[in-house]
């Protein structure tokens, strides 16, 4: 009788999300048949893949045959919900996107786009790996982040209080305290 209940899987997305530019090759990346069946073989079974602007469009799958349930889309007005919902977020490089994802303590990979002038962003995605609150990689990389990830080892992210600078800078400038 309670077969049923072995044969239903929890649902575990992977979000991508690529924000608003155009990062094919992470959309690239993600869509090869040996990182789906990566995911696959970590329990994972839905990936949802955020575009953006680029003009690689990644296959579409209904997992009928047991693989991955996989979807896309361009934008949306929001990516809370995707992010609240996400079991492992996969992003771009940008700080919005790390934040918000590192502040709903959702496991995260940044892949860092390579072709982009002046990459500080990836400085920021470096710092944060080392300080081991997330993973960080390059789309040619990302596979064996992937295959090679303990979420265990990442730690919980705490924003700092700015609150003690706000206090120091209103002084400096003349302002009464509160």
């Amino acid at each position: 009788m309670g077969d049923t209940d072995d044969c239903i899987k929890t649902e575990r997305t992977v979000f991508v999300t690529v924000g608003t530019t155009c990062f094919d090759a992470l959309v690239k990346a993600v869509d090869t048949q040996g990182f789906k069946s990566e995911l696959s073989a970590r329990g994972y079974t839905h990936l949802l893949i955020q575009m953006g602007r680029g003009s690689y469009i990644p296959t579409k799958s209904t997992g009928e045959d047991g693989s991955l349930v996989v979807d896309f889309f361009t934008f949306s007005s929001s990516i809370a919900d995707n992010l609240r919902s996400a079991s492992l977020v996969i992003s771009h490089a940008g700080s919005g996107s790390i934040f918000e994802t590192l502040r709903l303590r959702k496991p995260l990979i940044v892949v860092v786009n390579e072709d982009l002038m002046d990459n500080h962003q990836s400085e920021l995605a470096e710092e944060l790996a080392e300080r081991k609150h997330l993973f960080c990689a390059r789309p040619q990389t990302l596979y064996q982040t992937i295959a090679t990830m303990n979420l265990e080892s990442l730690l919980p992210y705490h924003p700092g209080d700015a609150a003690p600078v706000a206090k120091l800078i209103n002084r400096f400038l003349g302002f009464p305290d509160d």
